[in-house]
């Protein structure tokens, strides 16, 4: 009787292991919501290339599967569209996870669809604090806006900058941050002499900088989504005066990216900012990323967003080694948690308690190298975790 029930036990666990290994076998299905199209395509566009990247770089496969990348356009800022676009992604195409989420709505929006159906959900941009709090399954590769402003406020107390105006785009991502620079900034002994939150979508910047420039700061605290509203706010700031009136613009270093850069000229030098990201960044694996990415890309510049589709890639393989290649929600979350790795930016992990990332924030001023303007770096704080979160 024994040996029959031996012998049962036996031919189950082989059926078992003939599973596994047929689902290893399987195609791994990465399913990303991106912005692109509309006013934030090019945040799509960087995190897809910095994906494909990672992922050509890997020869298509993660742990013994081939991975197949299917990407969906949510326009931007229209939660009902991406949280439409990640139900079809698990439903009709079936994705093993989930991935992308250019801005916070959009991430927001599909987190309930990650809970219910147990889906590992990389949130490779979004920066509002509390994203991770709305579902067990997601992670985040990219940064929080609490994480990427305390340091500029703290360097700005320094360096005798006492008064600031702030001026923030009014969606989760501005909140946070201008919650932030406020604490910071005041609890070193700092006022802020006024604040504004201006329209996420296509805002006119003119009467807010006449009222900043009324107000005589020393400095205005500066986020809004990086893009076209990056060089309007820079080019009325420069024409305006203020920068005559004494006043410097102090920011979140998404303000001053690279693409950014191109696009604001040399009106941007000087700029103070901090941020996980720099082009300029000096590092073995920075130079090497950045020259394959040139090499993939030519007409672009790659910033912060490709270097998060990258280790966004680069955590799904890391994550499927731990597992032997099952991609089911718990487990690969459970692997996920505590995962650390060198990115192209420096050392970076996951907090096994918030699945946020920690990472270093550096402190960068915008000066020319070589004929072109990058984020030189100049002070760092190691092993940053998201100041938002208790």
């Amino acid at each position: 009787m024994q040996i029959k029930k031996s012998k049962v036990w036996l031919a189950a666990l082989g059926a078992c292991a003939l599973s596994l290994a047929a689902s290893a076998a399987e195609p791994l299905k990465i399913g990303l919501v991106l912005p692109m199209s509309g006013p934030f395509a090019s945040y799509g566009k960087q995190i897809e290339h910095g994906a494909r990247l990672y992922l050509e770089q890997s020869g298509g496969t993660f742990s013994g599967r081939k991975v197949e990348l299917i990407i969906k356009d949510d326009t931007g800022v229209a939660p009902e569209i991406s949280k439409r676009a990640a139900q079809e992604l698990v439903v009709k195409d079936k994705v093993h996870v989930l991935g992308g989420f250019g801005l916070t709505p959009s991430a927001f929006a599909a987190a309930p669809i990650a809970s219910e159906s147990h889906t590992p959900m990389i949130v490779m941009n979004a920066a509002t604090s509390s994203i991770t709090t709305k579902s067990d399954y997601i992670l985040r590769v990219s940064h929080t806006l609490p994480q990427v402003t305390a340091p500029v406020a703290t360097w700005a107390a320094k360096n005798k900058i006492k008064k600031v105006y702030t001026l923030v785009a009014d969606y989760g991502p501005g909140h946070d941050a201008e919650a932030q620079f406020k604490k910071t900034f005041t609890a070193a002994g700092g006022e802020i002499v006024g604040e504004v939150r201006t329209p996420v979508k296509s805002p006119d910047f003119a009467p807010f900088l006449q009222k900043i420039k009324d107000a005589k700061p020393e400095a205005v605290f500066l986020f809004v989504p990086p893009g076209e509203q990056t060089i309007a706010f820079i080019k009325g700031f420069v024409e305006r005066d203020l920068a005559k009136a004494g006043i410097r613009i102090i920011a979140t270093g998404d303000l001053t990216a690279e693409d950014v850069l191109d696009g604001v000229g040399d009106n941007a030098l000087g700029i103070v900012n901090s941020f996980h990201y720099s082009e300029a960044h000096n590092s073995p694996e920075n130079k090497t990323f950045v020259q394959a990415y040139y090499k993939a890309y030519p007409k672009d510049r790659p910033n912060f967003m490709a270097v998060s589709g990258y280790d966004g890639m680069q955590l799904i393989a890391k994550t499927l080694e731990k597992t032997g290649g099952d991609a089911s929600g718990d487990k690969f979350m459970a692997a996920a948690k505590g995962l650390g790795w060198t990115s192209p930016r420096g050392p970076i992990s996951i907090d096994p308690v918030t699945r946020d990332i920690v990472q270093t924030i550096y402190i960068r001023k915008v000066e020319k190298v070589a004929g072109k303007l990058q984020n030189v770096e100049f002070e760092q704080t190691a092993n940053f975790r998201d100041p938002g979160k208790p």
